[in-house]
This record gives C-alpha cells, structure tokens and sequence, in this order.
C-alpha cells in the first residue's frame, strides 16, 4: 500500500499558496485493509475514508468510465490494481495531476509543474469532457488564479462540451454551488467572462448573458456597455471583502436592463421591476438560499431610489426605510447599502465616488431609532392610532436629526 498526497495541496504549495485541505490517494490497498486500520469510511460514490487521527480525506486509487450525460453518468472503478499514473488521469486540469510521495518526491506525469510556472489551466486527458461540472471550475480557478490563462486546446474543447449538449445535464444544486464558490473568489468576474466565452453562460444564466452589448447612458455609466458594468460591480465587491449575498446581489441588480425594449436605448425605465422578476426565475431555477434571494430582490427594486435619497422630504424617507424592511432588517439593510456602493462604484472612472446618499439613509435611520415605539404605544387605544403616532415620531426625528422639510 502507497499513500501520496494529491490535488490542491500540491498545486498550492508548487504556487506558494497557503495549503488549506491535504487529500491523499492509496494505491494498492482495498477497503477492507483501510477499515482494519481504524479509517472510517465516507464515500457515497466511491471508496473514500477519513484518518483515524487527522480526519483527513483518503481515496482509494481509481477510474472512471462514462455511462450517461451529466456530473453524475460515471461508473467508479476502485482495485489495489489501479495505478497512480490511471488515477491521476482522470483529473481535471494538469496543475491539479500531481502527486507528492512520502519522501517528498513529485509525480508529475501530465505536465503540471510546467503549467504552474506557465501560468496555465490545461485539461489532463480528452476524458474531461465527460464531465461538464468541470467548465464551471475551470471558470472558478480563473477566478482565483488571477494571473493564469486558459489553455486554447482547453477552452476548444469546453466550447465542443456546451455544443454538444453537456451543460444542460447538470443540475441546479451543482451550479449554484459552484457560481456561489466563484463569487467569492479574488476576481469573480473572470468566471462569467470564461463561461460567456465557451458558451456556457448563455445556457446556465441567460439572464446574464444577455447584458452585454446592452448601452447605457455615458454620463452616468462611461463604461456603457451593462455586462462590463456588472463585471465592474462583482469585482468591487470581492476587493472589499463582502459577503456572498452582497455579491449575488451585486451580480443581479440590473438583469432587467436584458429586457429593455431598443427603442427607449441606452435610458432603462422600469428595469428594477423587471430585474426583480428576472431573479425570481434565476433563484427559483438555481435553488438559490433564501439569504442571497431576499438580499438580491431589495436590491433589484430599491438601487435606483437609493441615489434620490437626500432630495427626499423627513416623511419619503421614513417610507424608504419602511419599505426595506430596515426597522426589523438592520442586518439586511446594511448589507443593501453594500451593495448599493458596489453598484455606484462599479463604473467606469467612478470607483472612488462618494456614498452621500448611502450615508443620509444610514442617518435617517439612527435618527428614527431614537423614537421609543414602546412608550408611545402604550399611549394608543387602537393599532391603527400607535402605528400613526410612530410614525410622526419617526418622521419629527428624521426631520430635527437631517435638517429636513416635513
């Protein structure tokens, strides 16, 4: 029995990254032998089992055969007989084929560690196409390895897998797992620019695809085109560190804009509301968690009122906050201004541009928490009369706090 380990700990120390999961392959060992020695098995489509003492990953050395379309279409073969060389084929990309022995030796049959100093994300064997779950990591990995490029014979061969049908195979779960591991790598934007260039976007997120081409108005976006935009707005929000539902809700707030009729071009009256309705079928499709649905939803319907926000009277204001939930929702609605800055600042030349209106809003709120709700509805006889006193309560606070007309 060889125990070598195997994948992302290799690449990343060969890179001089941080090395966060150590997974190992066995060769010429069988179930059994593992379990007799303590590991406890975890697979539920193959042979892989956890250490005794590290709880780290330990798969028995195998092979794949296709057996129908999909992540899932794969018949497993695992036998003390398989190779190291046959197990590493079946990998993914090249940078992740290498194998480290005991004593430290690399096992490098594919090219890897030329690849790392390349620069370059290349499939192992033609076997990759058999899995269309790859196109979406490939995307992931540009995403993170910011400086690295896609091999062209790689980037041939996933335009022939969306081609040939294999994107419409996987299921919505996978997806959205893999978009949500994307979004919240160092560049997310290399990931939809990879999907849209083999062809998987316009499958997998139509909605999105659609946006570039689409021209807004220069003045207010000099970058013009909406798909550069959005691209620009997922970008700010991954440098700042942001949460998944701030940059999902960053990636859908103008899907709307796909829709506008050519005629009102580049002006896009009424695109929060059709942006709303676009998401509803993107989270519905994809299963998206609540969290990022709800967050991406207020943000679709409320961006644009955000940057009118200090020409509103001490009452339209109340209203605003009311409307985003921001009594009850304190977490949500900051996380709604985040992706608000994303939105202001994801634009050309704009990047640095000062959050005012964000600010005011965050101001008018303070102000009307200073009201004791508590006291003035013990003074009420009926709900109906607590809810008006409140609310001139609020709006008297936001008026004295901001300076503003009632």
């Amino acid at each position: 029995m060889q125990i070598y380990l195997v994948g992302g700990a290799v690449r990343d120390r060969l890179l001089g990254l941080p090395v966060k999961d150590c997974d190992y392959v066995v060769v010429g060992a069988t179930p059994e032998q593992l379990l007799a020695q303590g590991y406890r098995a975890v697979g539920k489509d193959f042979p892989v089992f956890l250490h005794p003492h590290t709880q780290q990953e330990y798969a028995l050395a195998r092979t794949e055969r296709k057996t129908a379309k999909g992540y899932k279409g794969f018949e497993v073969h695992a036998s003390p007989d398989v190779t190291l060389q046959e197990d590493l084929a079946r990998r993914d990309f090249t940078i992740n084929a290498i194998a480290q022995a005991a004593d430290g030796q690399l096992i490098d049959p594919f090219g890897g560690q030329a690849d790392c100093q390349r620069k370059v994300l290349r499939h192992v064997t033609a076997a990759f196409s058999e899995d269309p779950v790859r196109i979406l990591r490939a995307a992931r990995f540009l995403a993170r390895f910011t400086d690295f490029s896609m091999a062209p014979e790689t980037m041939a061969l996933m335009q022939q897998m969306v081609a040939a049908g294999e994107v419409d195979a996987l299921v919505p779960e996978r997806v959205w797992q893999e978009i949500a591991k994307g979004l919240m790598e160092k560049q997310p934007s290399r990931m939809f620019e990879m999907l849209r260039d083999c062809g998987a976007l316009q499958v997998l997120l139509p909605e999105l695809h659609r946006l570039w081409g689409v021209p807004q108005t220069a003045i207010y976006h000099p970058e013009i085109d909406t798909g550069v935009h959005v691209m620009m707005v997922i970008d700010y929000a991954a440098r700042q560190g942001f949460r998944l539902p701030v940059r999902f809700a960053a990636l859908t707030h103008d899907l709307g804009k796909g829709t506008t009729p050519q005629d009102i071009l580049p002006r896009h009256i009424g695109h929060e509301q059709r942006s709303v309705s676009l998401i509803q079928q993107v989270v519905s499709r994809l299963k998206v968690p609540n969290e990022c649905k709800e967050l991406a939803l207020v943000v679709a319907k409320f961006h644009g009122k955000l940057h009118a926000a200090r020409q509103m009277k001490a009452s339209t204001l109340l209203h605003f906050l009311e409307a985003l939930d921001a009594f009850r929702q304190r977490a949500r609605f900051e996380d709604f201004l985040r992706a608000c800055e994303c939105d202001s600042r994801g634009r050309l030349g704009l990047e640095e541009c000062p959050l005012d209106d964000a600010h005011h809003l965050q101001r008018a709120l303070a102000a009307a928490l200073t009201v004791d709700a508590g006291a003035i509805a013990q003074q009420q006889t009926s709900p109906a009369l607590i809810r008006q006193a409140i609310a001139e309560a609020r709006t008297s606070a936001i008026q004295s706090a901001l300076l503003l007309p009632h």
